[in-house]
């Protein structure tokens, strides 16, 4: 089985370790041996419809944001098909923002975003960082967050989890990340899927069964990620 991934601006979208995230991807496709491929999509590269059954986009700064805001919009058809077909996607922090309605920074104009989330975010001058725990329908997620958005959801959008500890959206409504079809957004870094292994074979089984239909993983022994994630949760059941 094969299975490729395209990785949105991984120049300018990578911060604070999101290629671990592509890092769980091949680890965990390798050692079923599933053969992924991975295509760099930079600035200007095409992105074919129909030529990726899973997309990665890391997280970055407002500048880097500002960058690639207009390169972004003009993928939006083959993005939003995308959706629409239920390949599964995830977007972090920075490209979590874009995928919703806009982003408005402190400094500079407002960066409209792609409105596949029905979501909205706004600078906010306290910066949010450090461990975080929710609690989603995968069960509970461990990551990394450093954000100074306030992103807000409304409409169809659901949210990923609930905040057991950290911040999450916008600190306010202990809602964290977004869900719509099998786009997943979240503020959790380059640790997620390191972190959350169920998570990382939730995406990689949802694209297989959206190219080969009926499809059954390999279990793998996740003592190390559990360790990992006992080491930063001690009183969490997983």
């Amino acid at each position: 089985m094969e299975l490729i991934l395209a990785h949105l601006y991984p120049k300018q979208m990578n911060i604070y370790g999101d290629q671990g995230n592509i890092t769980a991807f091949k680890y965990r496709c390798h050692q079923r041996q599933i053969n992924l491929i991975v295509k760099s999509i930079n600035i200007n590269s095409p992105l074919p419809s129909g030529s990726f059954d899973l997309l990665f986009a890391g997280g970055g700064q407002d500048q880097q944001q500002a960058l690639i805001s207009q390169d972004l919009l003009s993928r939006k058809k083959i993005l939003t098909q995308a959706l629409n077909h239920h390949i599964p996607m995830l977007t972090i922090c920075g490209s979590y923002q874009l995928f919703g309605r806009f982003f408005k920074p402190f400094k500079g104009p407002k960066l409209k975003g792609l409105g596949l989330f029905d979501a909205y975010t706004l600078a906010s001058k306290q910066r949010k960082i450090g461990n975080i725990i929710i609690d989603s329908d995968f069960g509970p997620l461990v990551g990394f967050e450093n954000h100074s958005g306030n992103t807000f959801l409304s409409g169809s959008t659901k949210a990923l989890g609930k905040v057991i500890k950290g911040f999450g959206n916008n600190d306010q409504d202990k809602t964290e990340g977004a869900v719509k079809n099998n786009l997943i957004g979240c503020y959790l870094h380059g640790s997620l899927l390191p972190k959350n292994p169920i998570l990382c074979d939730h995406l990689i089984k949802t694209a297989l069964e959206n190219k080969y239909k009926s499809v059954k993983l390999k279990p793998l022994s996740d003592k190390l990620e559990t360790q990992a994630r006992q080491q930063a949760y001690p009183l969490v059941k997983y």
